[in-house]
Parts: structure tokens; C-alpha cells; sequence
């Protein structure tokens, strides 16, 4: 039974979501601050996080920083904003998904299943790695270099990378990435790709206005120029 901590200063509403998931088979940890939900999180070991980032004890954002700074679970966010401006944020900072509200309960299940199968999928590369320029990225390390330094990457980032990088250059269609990195719950959601791309730019390109790597084929999606190589590993000997 997956465990998820939520944590939310509305009491009613930690409640009714705690009762509506533990109907659905979860087990629900429930915290009333940030600071609780610091606490439950190393103590309770939850599969994932579902968070107000408005908690009352905890100005802003300083209770996602802190999560971020302590696990890389899968994490949604609830919030009251919906500007492009705080979607960003949330996802800088290491969010997977959010949800704005008000909202249902059955969406934010949907959610909760569609983020925790993707933190789980696996799969048995027939590449090692891929190259493009000062980068790499590791398929079986699960992790991307650049300029030699290991980068730290959100669960989302790393999959959308990836997504681009397995396709050796070619073009992958905007949708296709949605399905791949997002699945079927976000599929209205084509400004995520876009906000991805541009945080994924500024973490490997050396101009990220002038991108040369993550490139953006207009009308269609987004390629990834690689360094092809003859071992079919994405290795130099």
C-alpha cells in the first residue's frame, strides 16, 4: 500500500482528502504545518508528498525548499495560484505535478496514481549513454553531467532528457513528449513542455537563449543534437 503524506493548514480540508484516498487504498499521514510535515517525512518514509505550498507556520515556498533539500520523492503541489509565474516556480524547485485549487478529490487521486507510476518506470536501456556537447546523460546511473559535474535534475527533468536524448537527434513531437514524460493526466498541459525545455536549457546550454543542443523544431516538438557514436552504447572508447 503506497503511503502519502499530506500536508495542508486546512484542517477540513486534510481530512476529507486523508478519508477520500485511505477509501481508495492508500495509507494517508496527514500534517497540519510544514514543519510537521518535515518531521512525518523523515520519520514516515511516504512513497509521495501531496503539499499546500501556502502552509501557515512557513513563509512561500520555504517548506518545498526544504523538502527539495531532503528527499527527491515525488511531490504535487496544491496551491491557490495559477499564474504561469508560480507553475514555474513550483516546478524549479523540484515539483512533479500540481494542482490547483479548488479541485476534486477524484482529480488529485488521478494524479497521485499517474505521478506514481511514472517515478516508477523502469526500463533496461539498450544505450549506456548519450552525448551532446559538455553533457551526458547516464541512463543506467540515472543521472546527467555537465562539464563534468553531476547535475541535479527533477524527476520530470530527467525524464523529459531523457525522452529527447534516446531519439539519437531526431525530432519528437510536442504531444508524444507529454505522453511520455506527463502520461495520459496531463494532456492538455503543452505549456509544461515548453517550461521544461526552457529549465533543462539553462542547466546544459552555455547561452540558453541561443540554444544549441535543445533545439525547437517550430510547429512540431524538440530534438536533442547528439554525439553519434559507432559502439551503438552512446560510449567512447
Amino acid at each position: 500500500m503506497d503511503k502519502i503524506l499530506i500536508i495542508d493548514s486546512d484542517a477540513s480540508l486534510l481530512r476529507y482528502v486523508a478519508e477520500y484516498i485511505e477509501a481508495r487504498s492508500f495509507e494517508a499521514v496527514r500534517a497540519g504545518s510544514g514543519a510537521d510535515g518535515l518531521r512525518l517525512l523523515m520519520r514516515e518514509h511516504p512513497d509521495l508528498v501531496v503539499m499546500d505550498v501556502e502552509v501557515n507556520d512557513m513563509p512561500g515556498w520555504t517548506a518545498l525548499a526544504r523538502m527539495r533539500e531532503a528527499t527527491d520523492i515525488p511531490l504535487i503541489l496544491l496551491t491557490a495560484k495559477s499564474s504561469e509565474a508560480d507553475k514555474l516556480r513550483g516546478f524549479n524547485m523540484g515539483a512533479d505535478d500540481y494542482v490547483t485549487k479548488p479541485f476534486s478529490f477524484a482529480e488529485l487521486t488521478a494524479r497521485i496514481q499517474a505521478v506514481l507510476k511514472r517515478s516508477r518506470k523502469t526500463s533496461q536501456p539498450s544505450k549506456k549513454q548519450v552525448r551532446f556537447g559538455g553533457n551526458i546523460v547516464d541512463f543506467r546511473k540515472h543521472e546527467a553531467i555537465h562539464n563534468g559535474e553531476v547535475v541535479a535534475l527533477t524527476p520530470t527533468e530527467f525524464r523529459l532528457l531523457e525522452a529527447l536524448a534516446r531519439r539519437d537527434g531526431d525530432a519528437v513531437d510536442e504531444n508524444q513528449l507529454i505522453k511520455e514524460v506527463w502520461d495520459e493526466f496531463r494532456q492538455e498541459e503543452t505549456a509544461a513542455v515548453r517550461r521544461y525545455v526552457w529549465m533543462l536549457r539553462q542547466k546544459f546550454e552555455e547561452n540558453p537563449s541561443e540554444p544549441q543542443f535543445i533545439l525547437t523544431v517550430r510547429g512540431y516538438g524538440y530534438r536533442l543534437v547528439v554525439e553519434l557514436t559507432d559502439e551503438g552504447d552512446g560510449q567512447e572508447d
